[in-house]
């Protein structure tokens, strides 16, 4: 027992009956898609609730015990674990809601803790009275449920057209409940549930709240009632009731009373109706196919019982409580009997059938014709029920057509008592009391029946008979043709019905038959039938003639007896200036008259106003001229009410255009209102006089409401600007005034009689004002003060009335005062739930208030930007500021409040909460305004709460439907449906502009977080916990949550695409603004898994809305990149990881199956995996599937095709209407083109204009269809654009923000692959849309980025290079694919997309590289003999390599030219890239291919002559404030393919054939040295712009560099080459010069010197010369100085690098940075050594050009053996330096090696024994490499070593250049010493030995003939002395040993043996030599 006393916290009362509810609905109603075996689940499960209808569960003494104890034991609720305590004061609530409903303890208190769930679903009512609400609410969902299943059964009356396994199963169900006495149970709830008993229960338990509270249990109670009544209803509409349940409904409706009126309450009347159809027999005609089925199941036909039983009850004579219910039920049965009299299964129920007759007298007898106007018709539900009326037509007409003689007896009876009222009236005496009316009673019913026609059925037409006869001719003669002439028989019987009561019209049924036509002539074919039938009844001409009058009922005779009237009236009309005017006794008019003219008016009103051509035909007509005469009656005195009758009249003619301009002429001329006054005239006249004297005092303003209708239809067809010139200003400004200052502003002040009628002034007044503001469009003339003519004089003109309406609304006018007021008592009104007369009429006219200020709102910018530039002295404030006022009722500033409380409404009020929201979110867009709203709306908690329920309650709407783009509002459920969902969209857009605005604002509000303390600071709960109240965002999320737990998804994005992707944004604009980010994603996160709930349906499919599916998917992708970053950053690796899982997986998800869902597939599912074992398919991985949902191929509108406009102008017309719309979009106001378009149709003259308009208007029809077109193609590649750009960031997001171990290396490449392959495909394909290229193509560079780094990271690892598919995970048979698609794409591009090519050979770059082959260490060791290398197996790079290539040049010259072109020409960037990718194909080119191609199409000599003109701007670079650094990287990236070329001979060749070094000279950039000083205070604080002294040397080096290849690589021409480049040096000379003086040795000065030094030691020789070609003598002159002067450079640098200043200098960079100083230090010390190797180089190559021998060489080192001492390193400029030089030159060499040796051996060894490096260590090696402080301790282990072997790498290959340079400088040093010693030692003469060397002395040329000796003075024998004894100690035996030493550690390796043996053997015999 105790397992069935757990409490069901939803509720069993209420959770599941709602859950039923839905279930029947959606099956039923909704046909939603596998709903009918869910159904059938449903009903099993619910069926005592039906069976036992609204029957509660029993009290019981065990339940009571067990819910006292509850606070003490605790009681256990389904779905959780263990028990829960209970607080008294709940219990003791409980107790009490069991006592008022009679209901079980645990029931009651199961519905207080539903409650207490639901609670904040309704704001301001405690958890009792929720329940209440609950327990009502639950019966509502069986009685609707039930109704439900009952409407879809198949019957007799209609069909819903549901599935027959559907209608198999519900009618199965509800037959077993009839068969259970489900009619009696009906009957005995309808009668035993009354309103007013169970409130007073309620009232004495305090069961009831606030006003909406009382309003809604009312509400739930009544629907109870009328949904099983109506059940009760549809049932007999379908099939009939038994016997014993027909006579139970009989029994019940014998005891119905009516209401107060007389007419029956809409649950009496469903009954009513549910009888009528009990004995309806009228389906029997028609003839459907299974009329026989139904036949059988008749028991009218079938059971004889059944008629005795149901006749003698209505044959009784015991009266009913309702004797006209009675009579209506005995005349129903009357004609069913004489339809069965009429069938063969009749003759047996002769007996019965007989008494049809007396039935029928008895009916009418009992009154039956009033009963069903005043009973029936005037139920306010009878109009809202289409069967109800179709069942009473039938009922009138079956009277009619079946008993004939019944109908002439009440005529003869009429026609009688017609006759005896004449003669009472003769006599003067009492009329016969026995008169009676029921023939009137009949023509009065139908006339109000067909009067009303809610459904647009028309059923009048049965009445009416064509008289033209429909053959057609090509019928003639046949069988169709003649069944087409005859109409059905009860037709003609009816319309013959209609004629005769026509003829001889006694004139008591007179008014009764114009009403009874009226009612007919109610529809468009009715009218015209009508109107036909007044034409034919008029007298024909000859009848005329003799004076003979036609019927009365004829337009003759009516419209002739008007004229008649006003001939008598207007003899009558007084002299209005007699003083006191006033009505003279009415001679004119009887009452009876009254109402005969009225009623002929009314019938001209409704025929005028269906149809057309009436309208036309009467006005023109030459003799009556209805218009005239009725204005003429209008201005005698004849009562107000025809008055106002003939103004409905004129509105009806004022309906046609063509009428309505003449009726504006004639309304002026006669004065009806008077807007010209005579000159003598002391008061007015006129409508206006009529309204303060008559109407007021009557209290009654029935010409007041006619005039405004007039003035109101004639406004929407023309406004006349010429009204009433010459008499007066012209225009339709008094009306204005009049209708302003008269009625609207003078309503709230006057009496009325009827309360309703004060509303409806009021409201046919503001439509007047909307109607003229609406159609308003602000032009600049309306600014300007225009004047007119006027009787002479000017005076000025008016405006167009809807100025005058703006300026009033946009100004503190007591016009706008009143409309807010009426704004503030409309909201009163309505928050009080109570019925009030004229309650529709506040409600319209509140509407059209919030459509004013709307308009006023949608208007007023172009308004003020035209009166700011027309200078004119208007002044006006914007609206948004005026509704900031403060309000004379309530002392507040609370008018927007007032605006925003009709949201509170919008479940009765779906219009005004729409016009409401519009208003909100047009004021939501000026910030300043949102701070004071944020304050207006929370200063009062109750109205803040009231506030945030309407929001709350229009997002909830359940009703909301997204319309179509055609809208159909004839349906009102439809449109109303259409208002909720766009109030929606409204309220979502108010939220996103918010948000965008600074804090506080609205949407932070209303969206539930914190206003007045910090944003960030905000804790989200879901409604309800601690406090939190429903906020829109918990609105938000419960719509887009609803079916994301089903198969099918989210259900919004299919009923509401556009309002699901307004949902999506909101979400992302709080993901993404920082204030709310955190809350939000953490309340996503952890209350709602919503993310991955949403994310798994993707992608969303919406054929139907394309756009708004790709939008959807957009925000959702946007946010969801978000919280990957999000919980990236935060380390929350579960929930990153089970995103990246669901989005990139290809083995399927395991998803959760609904309850219900999961049948049968999922046991067949899981035996088919036991049979196949590891067969698991894959599937496509989300991400990709998404992309296949974004449509590539886009359909273009075609062009126009133009007969008449100008296709130029035309598209220049339409350009200039285009504007930026709220999302962005460049899109076209159609409205505004075309009315240009239609005004530029207007103006065309001349009757061939005339008749060509029509074919104009086509024209401009299909104008504007193409730019509606033109306009959706942007939106729609807006949206495709838009969502290819979030899938970009989230797939960058996923590859970058994530952690990199969460995709595995293998996966990752597999991932990049098919993203790749999907992308390329998609764009590839023939009808891609170029607008999305760009973005394809950045996603394109990241991702071929992320590849390359990816399988670059695999290597460095050491995996997969073994493997055989190839070189890493990802098999290069697919990374030719995505090469192949690249390169597709980028050809594909053609001529246009630069930019996006820019993207492409990124991408291209990326690629190549993966081929490149990472940096090797130099081991030293010796290298593999030739052949190994030859033989050896090609490695995965170079075989990548190659492949690359083959598939490069098999796309050929196509390829080429696109790259050449872009590297020539373009934007900036794309020319870096496309020059990249030059430079990187020729590094492999093996065949030269490009070169050739390059250098034969001219793209090469085109690019070395525009080095030439890139001088200006990198000139301009140099100035301290650069402007652009473009030139610069242009300039750098040129100079790289440059060099690359020059690499190849042939290139080199080519480069100098085509000038290259003659460009280079005439560039005066390189002269430009700045000042390095100057702009030490200038340098950018960043230090991305380098400093100019840093530009210059990106400008020189690559020069430089250039020159060194060139020089190296040309071997042929080596000498033109270096000549050239000499020249170069020479011309800029100076500046070379300064650079080699240079005493600032830095970084940057030492690479220059590398590089210059370098080029000098080749080209500054002196043979350069000679090949020169011819040059002038004195020309060689000079340049034989330049020559020397660089050589005597040369060697004093050497002097300062090989000096002491070397290691100052590397102290010195050290200082100077330390944190890199290690980078650095190593730098300095390669420049260093290299510009020794280059001078040491230099100075070999002089000695060997100079001579052969060495007697005959040129001595280069002063015969010195001394070491240098100090800085200046013992030498000035003019001297030679010292032999002692070179030796300690030498003497460091070997040092430095020995040093450089050891550090390579100690890196080599921690290179092999990496893994056991210890951790500091490790870090120490990558601080190098990782930027930023604390970089390291961020990256992860496997990064850390991948580093520390890269950093590795590199300091073993620098120590290996060292040493190759070290080992050089060796070599050369020796060579230099040995030829110098041995000249001086075995060749040299000395001089005088009193000379020794003195530092000034002059030069001397030595014994050498051509002086090429650098400046050495003499040298005496004591110098050569003093050099034997000095180089034989400096170059001793460790010397000699170390030297040889080095030759052994690295000359052997180097294939250079002996040679410093040699060396070394040779000197050691020159110093060991005898003197001699």
């Amino acid at each position: 027992m105790a397992v069935e006393m757990a409490v069901n916290s939803g509720a069993s009362l209420w959770g599941p009956l709602k859950e039923l509810r839905e279930t029947v609905d959606g099956a039923v109603l909704r046909r939603q898609p596998e709903s009918v075996h869910l159904l059938d689940l449903q009903l099993k499960k619910h069926k005592p609730h039906f069976l036992s209808l609204f029957k509660n569960p029993p009290k019981s003494a065990e339940q009571r015990e067990k819910v006292r104890k509850a606070s003490t034991e605790g009681i256990s609720i389904q779905g959780q674990q263990g028990s829960r305590l209970l607080p008294e004061q709940l219990l003791s609530e409980a107790f009490i809601l069991s006592d008022l409903f009679d209901l079980g303890e645990l029931a009651a208190l199961e519905l207080l803790l539903a409650g207490e769930q639901q609670q904040p679903h309704f704001p301001g009512l405690t958890r009792g009275l929720v329940a209440v609400l609950l327990y009502w609410d639950g019966k509502l969902c069986v009685a609707n449920s039930l109704r439900t299943l009952i409407q879809s059964r198949h019957g007799k009356t209609f069909t819903l057209e549901l599935s027959g396994e559907l209608v198999a199963l519900t009618t199965h169900f509800t037959d077993e409940l009839m068969s259970q006495g489900l009619t009696k149970r009906i009957l005995t709830l309808v009668s035993e549930i009354n309103l007013t008993r169970e409130f007073e229960r309620l009232q004495k338990e305090r069961g009831l709240g606030n006003e909406k509270h009382r309003k809604e249990v009312s509400d739930l109670i009544k629907d109870c009632r009328q949904a099983l009544a109506d059940s009760l209803f549809l049932w007999t509409c379908q099939s009939p009731l038994t016997k014993d349940d027909t006579l139970a409904l009989i029994g019940h409706l014998e005891t119905v009373t009516a209401q107060a009126d007389g007419s029956l309450d809409s649950v009496n009347l469903a009954l009513v109706m549910a009888l009528l159809y009990c004995l309806d027999v009228s389906f029997v005609e028609q003839g459907t196919e299974d009329r026989e089925d139904l036949l059988q199941a008749l028991p009218l036909l079938t059971e004889r019982q059944y008629v005795s039983a149901v006749h003698s009850r209505l044959m009784d004579s015991q009266p009913w409580k309702l004797p006209g219910l009675q009579a209506v039920c005995r005349l129903a049965w009357a004609l069913s009997l004489r339809v069965l009299s009429q069938l063969p299964q009749g003759s047996a129920l002769v007996e019965f059938t007989e008494a049809d007759e007396a039935l029928a007298d008895q009916a009418v007898l009992g009154d039956v014709f009033l009963f069903m106007k005043e009973g029936i018709l005037d139920c306010e539900g009878f109009s809202q029920e289409e069967f109800y009326i179709r069942r009473l037509h039938s009922l009138i007409t079956d009277f009619l057509a079946l008993m004939p003689m019944k109908v002439k007896q009440l005529r003869n009876r009429a026609d009688e008592d017609a006759r005896l009222l004449h003669m009472s009236l003769q006599m003067d005496s009492e009329p016969p009391s026995s008169l009676r009316r029921d023939l009137d009673h009949l023509m009065s019913l139908i006339g109000e029946f067909y009067s009303k026609d809610p459904f647009g059925l028309e059923l009048g037409l049965e009445f009416w008979c064509p008289t033209e006869s429909l053959q057609h001719t090509s019928l003639q003669g046949s069988y169709l043709g003649m069944a087409l002439q005859r109409p059905p028989h009860k037709q003609v019987v009816l319309s013959k019905f209609v004629r005769q009561m026509g003829d001889l019209l006694p004139s008591t049924l007179y008014i009764s038959y114009l009403r009874m036509l009226k009612g007919l002539a109610n529809g468009p074919q009715c009218a015209h039938y009508c109107f036909s039938l007044l034409k034919t009844n008029g007298a024909t001409h000859s009848d005329n003639i003799k004076g003979a009058a036609g019927s009365p009922v004829s337009w003759e005779h009516l419209l002739h007896s008007l004229m008649l009237y006003h001939e008598n009236l207007r003899r009558d009309l007084p002299n209005p200036d007699v003083a006191h005017y006033r009505h003279p006794p009415l001679r004119g008019i009887t009452q009876r008259e009254l109402e005969g003219l009225t009623s002929f008016l009314q019938l001209l009103t409704t025929i005028i106003t269906w149809s057309e051509n009436a309208r036309l035909a009467l006005c023109e007509h030459p003799q009556w001229t209805p218009v005239v005469v009725m204005l003429g009656l209008l201005q005698c005195s004849i009562p107000p009410i025809l008055k106002a009758e003939l103004l409905h009249c004129l509105a009806a003619f004022g309906k046609s255009p063509e009428i309505a301009a003449s009726l504006w002429q004639s309304l002026e001329y006669t004065q009806i209102l008077q807007t010209v006054r005579a000159p003598g005239q002391r008061q007015a006249a006129g409508i206006e006089v009529e309204l303060n004297e008559i109407e007021s005092s009557c209290e009654e303003y029935p010409l007041t409401r006619g005039f405004c209708h007039l003035i109101s239809t004639l406004v929407e067809s023309s406004l006349p600007v010429n009204l009433g010139a010459g008499l007066r200003v012209p225009g339709f400004q008094p009306y204005l005034n009049f209708l302003r200052d008269s009625v609207f502003l003078a309503f709230p002040t006057r009496a009325y009689r009827c309360p309703a009628e004060k509303w409806e002034v009021a409201d046919c007044t503001l439509e007047v004002f909307h109607k003229l503001l609406r159609d308003y469009e602000p032009q600049p003339s309306d600014f300007v003060q225009e004047m007119v003519e006027l009787q002479g004089e000017l005076v000025p003109a008016h405006k167009p009335p809807g100025h005058t309406i703006m300026f009033h609304l946009l100004n503190d006018s007591p016009m706008l005062a009143l409309c807010l007021s009426l704004l503030e008592e409309g909201v009163r009104q309505l928050d009080t739930y109570a019925p009030f007369p004229g309650k529709e009429r506040l409600e319209s006219a509140v509407l059209h208030c919030l459509c004013l200020l709307d308009l006023a709102l949608q208007k007023e910018g172009l308004f003020m930007d035209l009166l700011r530039e027309s200078q004119s002295s208007l002044l006006v404030s914007p609206l948004e500021q005026l509704l900031q006022g403060v309000s004379p009722q309530t002392r507040r500033a609370d008018h927007i409040i007032n605006i925003a409380r009709y949201l509170y409404h919008s479940s009765s009020n779906p219009e005004a909460a729409f016009q409401s929201a519009k208003i909100l979110r047009r004021i939501s867009n000026y910030p300043n305004i949102q701070a004071r709203l944020v304050g207006d709306f929370t200063h009062d908690q109750t109205v803040s709460e009231k506030l945030m329920a309407g929001f709350v309650e229009c997002l909830d709407n359940e009703e909301a439907e997204e319309g179509t783009e055609e809208q159909d509002d004839s349906d009102p459920q439809k449109k109303e449906a259409r208002i909720r969902h766009e109030t929606q969209i409204h309220i979502l857009n108010l939220l996103i502009t918010s948000l965008e605005l600074k804090t506080p604002n609205l949407a932070l509000y209303l969206l539930g977080y914190e206003v007045k303390k910090p944003v960030s600071s905000t804790n989200l709960q879901d409604a309800g916990v601690l406090g939190c109240p429903r906020s829109c965002l918990h609105a938000i999320l419960f719509l887009l949550q609803r079916g994301t737990e089903k198969r099918s998804g989210p259900a919004l994005i299919r009923k509401a695409p556009h309002l699901a992707e307004l949902c999506y944004q909101v979400i992302y604009q709080l993901c993404a603004c920082p204030d709310t980010s955190g809350p939000t994603m953490r309340y996503l996160r952890t209350s709602q898994d919503f993310l991955f709930s949403h994310l798994q349906h993707l992608p969303f499919i919406l054929p139907s809305h394309q756009m708004a599916a790709l939008s959807q998917m957009s925000w959702l992708m946007k946010t969801a990149a978000i919280e990957l970053r999000v919980t990236s950053l935060n380390r929350q690796r579960s929930h990153t990881q089970r995103l990246v899982s669901l989005l990139l997986d290809d083995q399927p998800h395991t998803q959760h199956a609904a309850d219900g869902e999961s049948g049968i597939e999922e046991e067949t599912r899981s035996v088919s995996g036991f049979l196949h074992f590891d067969s698991v398919s894959k599937v496509r991985r989300k991400l990709l599937s998404v992309l296949d949902a974004i449509e590539f191929s886009q359909d273009m509108p075609e062009l126009l095709q133009l007969d008449f406009f100008e296709r130029t102008q035309i598209e220049q017309v339409i350009s200039s209407c285009e504007h930026i719309n709220e999302h962005g979009h460049r899109v076209c106001n159609v409205k505004l083109l075309h009315r240009l378009l239609v005004g530029e149709v207007n103006l065309l003259q001349g009757m061939a204009a005339i008749g060509q308009r029509p074919l104009l208007m086509e024209e401009v029809n299909s104008i504007l269809q193409n730019v509606v077109e033109r306009n959706r193609v942007r939106r729609s590649l807006s949206a495709k654009r838009h969502a290819l750009q979030s899938w970009r960031s989230l797939v960058e997001t996923l590859l970058t923000a994530c952690p990199a171990d969460l995709i595995p290396v293998d996966d990752r490449q597999l991932i990049i692959r098919d993203l790749l392959l999907d992308l390329h495909d998609k764009v590839l394909s023939e009808d891609a849309a170029g607008e999305l290229m760009p973005i394809v193509a950045g996603a394109v560079f990241t991702l071929t980025a992320h590849l390359s780094q990816s399988v670059l990271s695999e290597q460095q690892q050491g995996v997969g290079l073994e493997a055989s598919s190839g070189f890493a995970s990802i098999a290069n048979s697919a990374l030719h694919l995505i090469l192949r698609k690249l390169l597709d794409f980028i050809l594909c591009t053609g001529g246009g997309y630069q930019r996006l090519r820019a993207h492409l050979y990124g991408s291209l770059l990326y690629y190549l590289q993966i081929a490149q082959k990472p940096e090797e260490p130099d081991t030293l060791q010796t290298g593999k003999a030739m052949w190994e290398r030859l033989t050896a197996p090609e490695d995965g790079f170079s075989k990548l390599q190659r492949e690359n290539l083959t598939i490069i040049e098999s796309y050929g010259k196509a390829l080429m030219e696109v790259v050449c072109r872009d590297a020539c020409d373009g934007h900036e960037i794309s020319r870096m890239l496309a020059l990249a990718v030059l430079d990187r194909i020729m590094s492999v080119d093996r065949q030269n291919q490009w070169l050739l191609y390059m250098c034969n199409s001219g793209y090469l000599r085109s690019l070395v002559e525009s080095l030439r003109q890139d001088d200006g701007a990198l000139q301009s670079l140099l100035a301290p404030q650069p402007p652009l650094l473009k030139p610069l990287y242009i300039y750098e990236s040129k100079m790289a393919l440059l060099t690359r070329v020059a690499k190849m001979g042939q290139g080199a060749v080519e480069l100098l054939r085509c000038g290259l070094v003659a460009q280079l000279i005439e560039c005066q950039v390189f002269d430009m040295v700045p000042d390095s000083d100057a702009h030490r205070v200038m340098r950018d604080p960043s230090g991305f712009i380098p400093s100019p002294m840093d530009r210059y040397r990106q400008i020189l080096l690559p020069t430089l560099r250039l020159f060194q290849v060139i020089l190296t690589s040309t071997t042929v021409n080596h000498q033109q080459g270096a000549a050239q480049v000499l020249q170069w040096l020479i011309v800029h000379a100076d500046t070379i010069q300064a650079l080699l003086r240079c005493q600032e040795l830095s970084m940057g000065a030492l690479q220059e010197l590398s590089l210059l030094t370098g080029i000098i030691s080749k080209t500054a020789l002196p043979g350069a010369l000679e090949m020169g070609g011819e040059v002038s003598g004195a020309a060689l002159m000079e340049f034989q100085g330049h020559i020397n002067r660089f050589q005597r450079l040369c060697l004093s640098l050497l002097g300062r690098l090989a000096g002491g200043e070397r290691e100052r200098l590397l102290k010195q960079a050290e200082i100077a940075a330390p944190e890199d100083s290690a980078e650095r230090r190593e730098e300095m010390e390669v420049a260093m050594q290299q510009v020794c190797a280059n001078i040491m180089e230099y100075c070999q190559t002089l000695l060997l050009q100079s001579s052969a021998q060495a007697q005959f060489s040129i001595c280069l080192f002063s015969p010195s053996g001394s070491e240098p001492a100090g800085r200046d390193g013992g030498l000035t400029y003019s001297r030679a330096p010292s032999l002692g030089l070179v030796l300690y030159l030498l003497k460091n060499s070997a040092a430095d090696f020995f040093r450089f040796h050891q550090s390579h051996r100690q890196g080599l060894g921690k290179l092999q024994s990496l893994e056991q490096l210890p951790p500091e260590e490790l870090k120490e090696l990558c601080q190098g490499l990782v930027s930023g402080p604390g970089g390291v301790e961020k990256i992860s282990s496997v990064q850390r070593s991948l580093l520390a072997k890269r950093r590795l790498v590199q300091l073993i290959n620098n120590r290996a250049k060292l040493l190759a340079l070290c080992s050089y400088i060796i070599e050369t040093c020796l060579f230099v010493l040995w030829r110098h010693l041995e000249y001086y030692l075995l060749h040299c003469t000395p001089t005088d030995p009193k000379d020794s060397l003195l530092p000034g002395a002059t030069l001397y040329r030595s014994r050498l003939t051509d002086g090429r000796g650098l400046g050495l003075s003499r040298v005496s024998q004591q110098d050569l002395d003093l050099l034997k004894s000095d180089m034989a100690a400096g170059f001793g035996e460790a010397l000699q040993r170390k030297l040889l030493e080095v030759e052994g550690l690295y000359s052997q390796v180097r294939s250079r043996y002996t040679f410093i043996q040699a060396l070394v053997r040779r000197i050691r015999g020159l110093l060991r030599q005898p003197k001699s």
